[in-house]
């Protein structure tokens, strides 16, 4: 069962597990358990997406109870209402905080976007970020005899796809875990060091509009275990 972090009559959110698909997709053909199914089922109601997090990526995840709720939701994120932290892991040391402003030409699947426009130009795409607290770990990684990693607040202030991916690639410090962005020769050491395979990026903090009380909700999803045993070495 999830973990609900809120629920009432129009809205509910849960903190989703790493590994977890938010809905049936192509990506993915023969998997049938997907968040959307196993959480109405758990509640037993129709639940209706209002944005979406990547399979490998934890946290917040918000649904509506209805389809009216949902195109209000769905506007408020489409408009940039919604404000989102994250916390990554990342390589290297990152010091301070900063605005990484850098447009990112669209990702485009190869099955699902085969008719896109090919040719669009970048989109705006800024993220700030922030460092929280690091580690240096005396395991050798190709020509290095020791790795050093990063623990980081992000926040994303446009939506681009593997926004936050691509920009800390973009200033070398990759999120680890990221098969698709980040260094392989990185993931691998941090996954055997700390016993742990994933993405390491987590939906912390969702800020929201209630769409019929107009009031500010805040939605937090906690770190598993896994993220807080990994912290306890980080100073």
């Amino acid at each position: 069962m999830f973990e609900i972090i809120y629920q009432d009559d129009n809205l509910i959110a849960i903190n989703k597990p790493s590994g977890w698909l938010v809905h049936r997709s192509w990506l993915d053909k023969h998997e049938t358990v997907v968040v959307m199914q196993t959480l109405r089922d758990q509640i037993g109601q129709h639940v209706f997406p209002v944005h979406r997090l990547d399979r490998p990526t934890s946290g917040v995840l918000l649904f509506a109870l209805s389809s009216d709720i949902a195109r209000i939701m769905s506007e408020q994120f489409a408009t940039k209402q919604i404000e989102k932290t994250y916390y990554a892991i990342v390589r290297g040391y990152v010091e301070g905080e900063a605005i990484i402003d850098y447009p990112l030409v669209e990702e485009l699947d190869k099955i699902a976007d085969k008719f896109s426009d090919k040719n669009k130009p970048a989109q705006n795409a800024v993220t700030f970020y922030r460092g929280i607290s690091k580690i240096e770990i005396p395991i050798k990684v190709r020509k290095f005899d020791s790795v050093r990693y990063s623990f980081v607040e992000l926040k994303p202030q446009t939506g681009r796809k593997h926004q936050l991916r691509r920009h800390m690639k973009h200033i070398f410090h990759p999120i680890l875990g990221d098969s698709k962005h980040g260094d392989l020769h990185q993931n691998r050491a941090f996954a055997d060091y700390f016993g742990i395979k994933r993405l390491m990026l987590h939906a912390h903090i969702l800020k929201i509009t209630h769409p019929i009380e107009q009031k500010q909700v805040i939605l937090k999803a906690t770190l598993d275990p896994n993220w807080q045993n990994i912290l306890l070495n980080f100073k």
